[in-house]
């Protein structure tokens, strides 16, 4: 029993250690692969997170606000700033610390939450949707359709109905139930 046990847990072991070592290895291959290309095609910009999936991109994004990469690549006045940047803060003016700020980042979370207007465009197609349908069914009803039958007639159908009393239809609870036969007119 106890060798049975031992040898089960020998294979879950296995098993993982199999498991953890492919996920080493992906990790190098998507590192290595992205310390060549990526690099490569992101230019002079600074590294400065793992990002989405170890990828060397940049998006603005308000449920993932840590790109792995700078906005902007350093020229030589930036270069100065982020020297400075390195000591005390309060030393810095409110036009370096924004300076700074966009060559990290493309956008800030106003204005990337800030509405488009798109709405309107989406509104505006669905009102000449509905209003082209309906130009198109009233030239349907009035150029296409044959005109209505002459049983749907507000005389027609109180015809039908005088027929319907007279040969009792549905007497026990339908329109004949709510006709007095003796006094010719509708029960009270």
């Amino acid at each position: 029993m106890n060798a049975r046990l031992i040898a089960v847990h020998g294979k879950h072991l296995t098993k993982n250690a199999i498991l953890q070592q492919r996920i080493i290895e992906r990790c190098v291959l998507i590192n290595s692969i992205n310390s060549y290309y990526g690099r490569r095609k992101i230019g002079k910009r600074e590294v400065v997170g793992f990002g989405v999936n170890g990828s060397y991109i940049y998006f603005d994004r308000p449920d993932f606000p840590m790109p792995a990469i700078r906005f902007r690549e350093d020229d030589a006045a930036l270069t100065s700033l982020r020297a400075k940047e390195k000591g005390n803060w309060k030393q810095l003016t409110l036009d370096e610390k924004k300076t700074l700020y966009r060559a990290s980042f493309c956008s800030t979370f106003a204005e990337i939450t800030a509405p488009t207007g798109e709405w309107k465009a989406i509104t505006a197609g669905v009102v000449t949707l509905v209003a082209t349908s309906l130009v198109l069914f009233a030239l349907m009803k009035k150029f296409v359709m044959p005109p209505m039958p002459e049983s749907l007639t507000l005389e027609a159908k109180k015809e039908q109905m005088r027929k319907m009393i007279i040969l009792g239809i549905d007497p026990v609870e339908g329109l004949s139930s709510k006709w007095d036969y003796e006094n010719n007119r509708w029960k009270e």
